[in-house]
C-alpha cells in the first residue's frame, strides 16, 4: 500500500511539473492543477483560494464548484472554514463540514452537496499565500496519506507562485516581487532614506522541486548533509567562547537528527527533489516558529531554520556571494543582524530594515551611532524584497515603501528635500552658542560610541560629547579587548574631540547588551538585573582594566568618567574607590595623572534621586539617563511595544520628578545634564530646559533642530505655561506647550 501511495504521489508531482513546463497562461495552469489533484485524490472538488491582500481570500480556481463563482467568491481572513485554515496555518479535516464551528455557506459555489472537507494552507517559509481544498459528497475523514498528498501539492503551488507560474492573461495572481508594498514597522533610528535593496542573506530559489529518481535525490541529500555536518564540526572545533559553542552544539544536534533526516527522505521517496524536501521542512519550522511563545523553543526553531538555509545553499550551490554588485545606495534588508556584521558594512549603507530586531538591540545601537535610518519589526520584508528593488524608508514613522509607485516617490522626495532645506538652515547657526530668547545659555552635547561618530562633533555644532558609550567596542568583538587596545582607542577619541569635553561612560553591559564572549545570565527581567555598575563592582577586573586604559589615554590631560546605573550612594563610593586605586597604581608606575579628573554618575533609577545630600555633594556631576529613568518611573518596559509609547515624557508627574532632581543639584551646585532620546526631540528639549536643565546630550543630527527651536523660545514664558498646566490638573503639559508654540509661530 505504501509503495502504491508513493507511486501515486510521484505521478501527481510529475503531472504538476509538466503543467508548469507547458506554455500556458497562469489561469490555465491553476485550472489544470485543480483538475489533476481532484482526479488523483478521487474527490469531486478541488479548489484554490489565494490572498488578494493581507486580509482577503479569493476563489481563484476550482474543479467541481460552479465556474461563475471563480474570482467572485471572496472571504475575510478567519471567515468560514477556508478563512480559518488561512488564519491559523493549520489544516482542517472533517467528514461533516456544515457542523464545524465557523462554517459559512456560500450559495454561489454550489458546495452545499459536499460533506467532507480537507483544507491545507499554501505557504512558503512562513509566508501565507492561500488555501488548497478538496471536498467530496461522501461523509468521511481523509487519510493521512491523502493529507500528505494535498500538503505536497500546496507546497508545489507555493513554489510555482514564487517562480511566477500563475502570471499571464486571465491570471489569478499578479507577478510576485513586482507590485508596490507598504510595510509598517517600528522606528529604530530616525531619518529618511531612498535607495535599492541589498539582501544580507540572498534568497535561495528552488527551481527543481520534483524528481523522477528518488534514489539519486536521497544520495544527493545524504552527501549534502554530510558536508553540512563536517562544516559544523569544523566551526565547533574552532569556537572559543561558550555562547558560540552552545549555538553550534544545537546546530550539530539538528544536523545529526534522525527524525529530521527521515522526514526529508520520505518526502523525496514520494516525489520531491532534495531541495524541495529541505524547504518543506523549513517551511514547517517557520510556521511553528510563528506560533511558539516560549523563547527557548523559538531559538531552537531559529537554529533549525538557519541550518536549513545552509543545507539549501550546499544543494543549490547558491552561496551568499551571488555575483551581484552592491548598489551605490544600498538599503540593507535582513531578518536580523549582529553589530559586528553591521559595522562591516559601515557608513556605505543608506538605511537598514530588519524583519525582527528591537529598538534596544545591538544593531539599533550601532545604527544610531552611524546615524543610519533603521526600521525594525518590518514583517515579510525578506520574503517581499529582491536585490536591486527600489525602496524608501521613513525611520521617523517606521514605514517602508518597497517598489513605490510614482505618487509615493514624489511625496517622499518632497519630504527629503524639506529635511535637506532644514539642515541647511541649521548649518547657518552651527557656530552660534545656544542661547534661548530669554537669554538662558543651554549647552548641547552629542552622544557617541564609535570613532566614526567623532567627525559629527564639529559638523553638528555640538559643544562636546555628553556620552561616549564604551560598550560598543566590546560588543563588536569576539573576545575581550586588551587594555593597550582600549587606551589607543580612547586617546584617538580625545584627540578627535580637539579639546572639547568627552564624558566616557564605563562599560554598560547586561539587560539588552550581552557581550558575545560572556555567558549570558538567564534573568527573568534583565533590565532590572545584573547589569552596568553592578557587573563592574562584582567583577572588578574589567572595570579596573578600563579605568587604567582611560587614565593612560588622557596622557596628563583632562579626563571625564561616568559610572552607569548607580542606584545608591554606596555603589558610587565603591566605584570611585576603584578609580582612586587606579590613580594610585598609575602614579606608582610613573604614568602621568590627568590634569583635571571629573568623576560622575548616571541617574537612571528613581532611588538615586533620593540619595543623601552628601552624595550630591561628593559626586562631581550627574547625567540623567532619560531612557532608563522613564521606563522605571512609569514601570513600562521600553522594549515592549504595547507600553513603550503609552507614557509621555511631558507627563506632569515625570516633569515634577525631574524638577526635584534639578532642585537638589542646584542646592549643592552639582552639574546636571540630561541624556537620552527625549533630549533630541525639540519640543521635549525646550521643556527640559524650561524646568532648569541647562545641559542636554543627544544624537548629532538632533542638535540643529533643537538649537533652532531653543533660540526662538522664551523659556521663562514656557515655564509659566508648564506651571499653569500643572495647576489646571493636566496629565501632560504637551497640549498647552503646543498651543504656546502655535501662538508664537
Amino acid at each position: 500500500m505504501a509503495d502504491r501511495t508513493e507511486s501515486e504521489s510521484r505521478k501527481l508531482l510529475g503531472r504538476l511539473r509538466d503543467t508548469m513546463a507547458e506554455q500556458a497562461a497562469g489561469q490555465a495552469r491553476l485550472d489544470k492543477i485543480t483538475h489533476l489533484t481532484a482526479d488523483s485524490m478521487g474527490t469531486e472538488v478541488c479548489s484554490i483560494y489565494l490572498f488578494r491582500d493581507l486580509e482577503t481570500l479569493e476563489l481563484c480556481a476550482s474543479e467541481g464548484l460552479k465556474a461563475e463563482a471563480v474570482h467572485q467568491t471572496r472571504m475575510k481572513l478567519g471567515e468560514g472554514l477556508v478563512g480559518r485554515v488561512a488564519r491559523t496555518g493549520h489544516l482542517m479535516n472533517t467528514a461533516d463540514a456544515p457542523s464545524q464551528r465557523g462554517f459559512r455557506y456560500m450559495p454561489e459555489t454550489g458546495e452545499e452537496i459536499y460533506s467532507s472537507f480537507l483544507g491545507v494552507p499554501i505557504q512558503r517559509l512562513g509566508e501565507k499565500l492561500g488555501v488548497l481544498v478538496v471536498q467530496s459528497k461522501v461523509a468521511r475523514e481523509f487519510t493521512s496519506d491523502e493529507v500528505y498528498a494535498l500538503e505536497v501539492v500546496a507546497m508545489v503551488l507555493a513554489e510555482m507562485a514564487e517562480l511566477g507560474a500563475f502570471v499571464g492573461e486571465g491570471a489569478a495572481l499578479t507577478a510576485r516581487h513586482t507590485q508596490p508594498v507598504l510595510l509598517r514597522g517600528t522606528t529604530g533610528q530616525e531619518g529618511t532614506a531612498e535607495g535599492h535593496v541589498w539582501l544580507h542573506e540572498p534568497r535561495v530559489v528552488v527551481t527543481n522541486f520534483v524528481t523522477d529518481d528518488p534514489v539519486k535525490e536521497n544520495e544527493r541529500l545524504a552527501e549534502a548533509v554530510e558536508t553540512l555536518r563536517v562544516s559544523v564540526d569544523q566551526l565547533l572545533a574552532g569556537a572559543a567562547d561558550p555562547e558560540q559553542v552552545q549555538i553550534l552544539e544545537a546546530y550539530r544536534m539538528f544536523a545529526n537528527s534522525k527524525g529530521w533526516m527521515r522526514r526529508m527522505e520520505e518526502d523525496i521517496t514520494r516525489g520531491l527533489s532534495a531541495e524541495a524536501a529541505v524547504e518543506k521542512e523549513q517551511s514547517s519550522a517557520r510556521a511553528r516558529m510563528g506560533q511558539v511563545t516560549d523563547a527557548y523553543l523559538r531559538e531552537r526553531l531559529q537554529d533549525l531554520d538557519d541550518l536549513s538555509n545552509r543545507l539549501l545553499r550546499i544543494l543549490t550551490g547558491q552561496g551568499k556571494e551571488t555575483g551581484a554588485d552592491m548598489p551605490s545606495d544600498p538599503i540593507l534588508i535582513a531578518r536580523n543582524i549582529g553589530p559586528g556584521e553591521l559595522l562591516e558594512y559601515g557608513r556605505s549603507l543608506k538605511g537598514i530594515v530588519l524583519e525582527e530586531g528591537s529598538v534596544g538591540s545591538h544593531a539599533a545601537i550601532v545604527a544610531r551611532a552611524l546615524a543610519i535610518p533603521l526600521v525594525v519589526h518590518a514583517g515579510r520584508i525578506t520574503n517581499e524584497a529582491l536585490n536591486g528593488d527600489h525602496v524608501m524608508i521613513d525611520g521617523d514613522q517606521g514605514i517602508v515603501h518597497l517598489r513605490p509607485d510614482d505618487t509615493v516617490v514624489s511625496a517622499f522626495r518632497d519630504k527629503i528635500a524639506m529635511q535637506a532645506q532644514a539642515l541647511e538652515r541649521y548649518a547657518s547657526i552651527r557656530e552660534t552658542p545656544c542661547v534661548a530668547a530669554c537669554g538662558a545659555r543651554i549647552e548641547l552635547h552629542m552622544n557617541a560610541g564609535l570613532m566614526a561618530d567623532l567627525p559629527s562633533l564639529v559638523s553638528s555644532g555640538a559643544e562636546g560629547v555628553g556620552l561616549f558609550r564604551t560598550e560598543l567596542q566590546f560588543l563588536v568583538r569576539n573576545q575581550m579587548p586588551r587594555r593597550t587596545e582600549l587606551a589607543v582607542l580612547y586617546k584617538r577619541v580625545l584627540d578627535s574631540a580637539q579639546g572639547r569635553r568627552v564624558v566616557f561612560r564605563t562599560l554598560d553591559i547586561g539587560s539588552d547588551k550581552v557581550l558575545p564572549y560572556m555567558k549570558p545570565n538567564d534573568e527573568p527581567n534583565p533590565a532590572l538585573g545584573w547589569r552596568a555598575i553592578r557587573v563592574g563592582l562584582d567583577k572588578p577586573g574589567v572595570l579596573r582594566m578600563q579605568l587604567q586604559a582611560l587614565l593612560r589615554a588622557a596622557e596628563g590631560g583632562p579626563l571625564t568618567v561616568m559610572f552607569p546605573f548607580v542606584a545608591q550612594f554606596e555603589e558610587y563610593r565603591a566605584a570611585r574607590a576603584e578609580m582612586n586605586k587606579a590613580l594610585e597604581r598609575e602614579h606608582i608606575l610613573g604614568h602621568p595623572i590627568p590634569s583635571k579628573l571629573e568623576v560622575g554618575a548616571m541617574l537612571e533609577t528613581p532611588s538615586l534621586a533620593f540619595a543623601p545630600r552628601q552624595f550630591f555633594e561628593e559626586v562631581e556631576f550627574l547625567s540623567i539617563g532619560g531612557n532608563d529613568l522613564k521606563q522605571f518611573f512609569f514601570a513600562a518596559d521600553r522594549e515592549n511595544e504595547r507600553v513603550r509609547r503609552r507614557y509621555d515624557t511631558l507627563n506632569v508627574s515625570f516633569l515634577s520628578f525631574l524638577e526635584t532632581i534639578v532642585e537638589r543639584c542646584r542646592e549643592t551646585g552639582t552639574h546636571l545634564s540630561f541624556c537620552g532620546e527625549d533630549a533630541g526631540r525639540p519640543i521635549e528639549a525646550i521643556c527640559l530646559a524650561a524646568i532648569g536643565l541647562q545641559s542636554l546630550s543627544m544624537r548629532p543630527a538632533s542638535i540643529g533642530p533643537v538649537k533652532h527651536l531653543m533660540m526662538r523660545t522664551n523659556l521663562d514664558d514656557l515655564r509659566s505655561v508648564i506651571a499653569n498646566a500643572k495647576v489646571q490638573g493636566d496629565q501632560s503639559v504637551r497640549p498647552a506647550v503646543m498651543e504656546f508654540l502655535r501662538d508664537r509661530a
